[in-house]
């Protein structure tokens, strides 16, 4: 018999045993229980056998085929994997009806403020603007888990086996955006919001930029980003015939307003800038845009004018604020390409400003695979491809145009290791993790898709559109601690043993990632994360239930280093690290950076210069820094926000 299936919102499709067959599976999945697809056939023969009497006039409402489901299952001995199809239904069931939701987000946050008692944190200044981001925080934390994601994705985050990533929002995790679209468009496109015409001026740009960053943060957790920055306003700087001290004058405007804590929270937008130093061959041959309208020279002409604005800049962030103070934002990356004059005077302001704050990333142009233009175009001329797992760009904050991380889940490698009998032991159970992982990814992304429709992000909807293009991201922590509390191996990251079984298991997850892209059709990454505080509460976690496992300490303070990183009081020479990261790096798509940790005055900046150099000849490593240890952090390298806020 032929019959349709009627849909939550009306709508009506083909009855598609499949699918049933697909559900049932995924439901024993989650419950790592045997089956062969002949008994997944039979299940879903019952089920629809079960459904039959319900049909009325050749249609089947989908909810009663999910009833039939959970008593077949039940009735079937499987009672586990009924309850596992109940909990999953329960979610999807949270995610369709997130919306409804938003019209009590006032009250709850109203009534939490008058009750709230909470401190404040991070680089989050203790105020009323402090009391708010932290109050807001615990709300939003407690609804992702309870209200949002499974019981599974729930406890899977409460006991440590991963972390999932900016919980205290409910907005994606970083982004990237199109300098290029905010000067054709300016700052507009928002009902009943003030709207800024596309700026013809180079200071009103730099505030632009400063607004932008601002609004952006308030529907971002983390991260915010543009590319070329200089190659873009240097046209600015050409129609205006403007003085050194006019960009100078700009780029203080642009400098103090990233780092004002005017954001909501009271904190500074987590802004980042990429440099190309010279027009990228894919833009020196277009014509320049000022003012929202194409000119009569092009990004190619303005060379001259990108040197002064990146002279300017440098200058700003060498002296610091009017009490001397190292400015946090924004994080500049260099585009470092073949023909980067490591003689020339910016070259040297650069590294000297790197030897005093340490806060340029290095982009690696060089050697290895990056390119600049795909900081624009990582998706130009591409349909969606599940076999392949596209990269980055950006390096570890940064992010290409219109590209970014919908949602990050980092998963504890070195529990996995210590509970697991032996590697085939240990790759089962990361597999039922990373589907953990996957699915919560998945759910975010259906969430936060839906509150874009209903208008909770609206300067993003503006701009971006959708989240196709951004990224779902799973991270790794503690490597270097899974392989010495592997029992098969026992050894760290700077033996071979080790080294063999990191990049088989990186190879493993990107496997897996390709099975996920193809499952849910969304993009997925893996990436490098940066561990900070979540490598602390893992270490933590475990310290407290299994005392004798392998955690690295740092004082009385136990942490797991970042992804494939080595310990930072490791007796290793920075060679033999770039020998190891280099064989590593490779295989992630994201969140690559290698920090250079140097011994307070090891390098001046010529020093600096040489070994910069002799790194991107000799090293596919496409994203360094180098922390000159002018200041001690405590777990230096991996607790960067920290860092960060101490900057």
């Amino acid at each position: 018999m032929m019959y349709r299936v009627k849909k939550r919102d009306g709508s009506t499709a083909a009855f598609n045993i499949k699918k049933v067959a697909s559900a049932i599976r995924k439901a024993f999945d989650a419950c790592d229980r045997e089956y062969t697809d002949s008994v997944i056939d039979l299940i879903a023969l019952r089920i629809t056998s079960d459904f039959e009497p319900k049909i009325q006039n050749s249609l089947i409402d989908v909810e009663k085929i999910q009833d039939s489901a959970e008593k077949v299952l039940s009735e079937s001995g499987y009672a586990d994997v009924s309850k596992a199809y109940i909990l999953y239904r329960k979610q999807r069931e949270n995610v369709r009806n997130i919306t409804n939701t938003t019209f009590d987000y006032h009250s709850v946050v109203d009534n939490y403020i008058n009750t709230g008692n909470q401190h404040s944190k991070g680089n989050t200044t203790y105020s009323v603007g402090g009391l708010i981001l932290s109050n807001s925080a615990s709300i939003t934390t407690n609804y992702w888990l309870s209200e949002v994601y499974d019981e599974e994705v729930a406890t899977a985050h409460r006991d440590g086996d991963i972390h999932i990533h900016d919980l205290n929002m409910l907005t994606g995790c970083n982004a990237g955006w199109s300098l290029k679209e905010l000067i054709q468009q300016g700052l507009s496109g928002v009902a009943k919001q003030t709207a800024s015409a596309p700026a013809k001026h180079l200071i009103t740009i730099c505030n632009q930029i400063v607004n932008f960053f601002g609004i952006m943060q308030n529907e971002w957790a983390g991260a915010q980003s543009f590319s070329s920055f200089d190659t873009y306003l240097a046209p600015f700087v050409r129609m205006d015939h403007l003085s050194f001290d006019d960009v100078k004058q700009s780029m203080q405007t642009l400098i103090y307003g990233l780092n004002t804590p005017s954001r909501w929270g009271t904190i500074s937008p987590f802004a980042n800038i990429c440099f190309d130093w010279t027009a990228p061959e894919d833009l020196a041959k277009r014509p320049a845009i000022v003012g929202g309208e194409e000119q009569d020279f092009t990004y190619g002409d303005c060379q001259d004018e990108m040197a002064i604005i990146n002279r300017a800049f440098l200058e700003v962030i060498l002296e610091g604020d009017a009490e001397g103070n190292i400015f946090s934002f924004p994080i500049p990356t260099y585009a470092i390409t073949k023909k980067f004059d490591w003689n020339s005077d910016n070259a040297k302001l650069l590294l000297e400003v790197t030897v005093k704050t340490g806060l340029p990333y290095f982009a690696n142009f060089i050697n290895g695979d990056l390119k600049q233009k795909n900081a624009r175009s990582i998706f130009s001329g591409t349909h969606f491809n599940a076999k392949k797992l596209f990269k980055k760009t950006g390096g570890l904050f940064a992010y290409g145009e219109n590209t970014g991380t919908i949602g990050t889940v980092s998963i504890n490698m070195a529990r996995l290791a210590y509970l697991a009998k032996d590697e085939e032991d240990f790759l089962k159970h990361l597999d039922k993790v990373l589907d953990i992982s996957a699915r919560s990814l998945s759910t975010k992304r259906q969430v936060l898709a839906s509150l874009l429709e209903a208008g909770l992000y609206p300067y993003t909807k503006h701009y971006l559109g959708s989240f196709d293009n951004h990224f779902s991201s799973i991270g790794i922590v503690g490597m270097n601690e899974a392989c010495m509390n592997a029992k098969w191996i026992r050894k760290g990251l700077d033996t071979e043993d080790a080294k063999d079984f990191a990049e088989n298991v990186l190879m493993h997850v990107r496997k897996r990632l390709k099975e996920y892209q193809a499952d849910y059709h969304e993009l997925f990454s893996i990436e490098a994360v940066a561990a900070g505080d979540i490598s602390h509460r893992f270490a933590l976690k475990d310290q407290k239930e299994y005392p004798d496992m392998v955690i690295a300490m740092q004082g009385d303070t136990p942490y797991y280093t970042g992804s494939t990183e080595l310990p930072i009081d490791g007796n290793v020479d920075l060679f033999t690290r770039l020998d190891i990261q280099n064989r590593m790096q490779e295989i992630y798509t994201g969140g690559t950076i290698f920090n250079v940790r140097l011994a307070k005055n090891e390098y001046d900046a010529k020093g600096i210069a040489v070994l910069l150099g002799r790194i991107m000849e000799n090293y596919t490593i496409p994203y360094i820094t180098l922390n000159t240890c002018n200041r001690d952090y405590p777990i230096e390298g991996y607790l960067y926000q920290e860092a960060v806020n101490e900057r």
